[in-house]
């Protein structure tokens, strides 16, 4: 499923235009980015929790050289999926 599958869905399961729920999910994905920048987490109960984990400085290889080389420390966005989403799946 791609971003339009999602709109599509959205508006057919709430009775929405394509798009009003093409602004709702962009909606839902600009908040949870929004929240992540700003270093919060972002529960929905049931479903996942979405955070961002903090990766420190390395050293790594290139593989082709094989010289080291410094790798910078990031942020990188995580997702947990909660008990009612791994339920749904299994």
């Amino acid at each position: 499923m791609n971003k339009q599958d999602l709109i599509s869905a959205v508006a057919d399961s709430s009775g929405l235009t394509k798009a009003e729920a093409g602004k709702a999910v962009e909606g839902v994905f600009d908040s949870i980015t929004g929240a992540l920048k700003k270093g919060d987490e972002v529960r929905l109960v049931g479903f996942g929790t979405f955070s961002v984990s903090k990766r420190k400085a390395s050293t790594g290889r290139n593989p082709r050289t094989g010289e080291t080389m410094a790798i910078k420390a990031s942020a990188q966005p995580k997702f947990k999926a909660g008990k009612g989403l791994k339920d749904a799946v299994n």
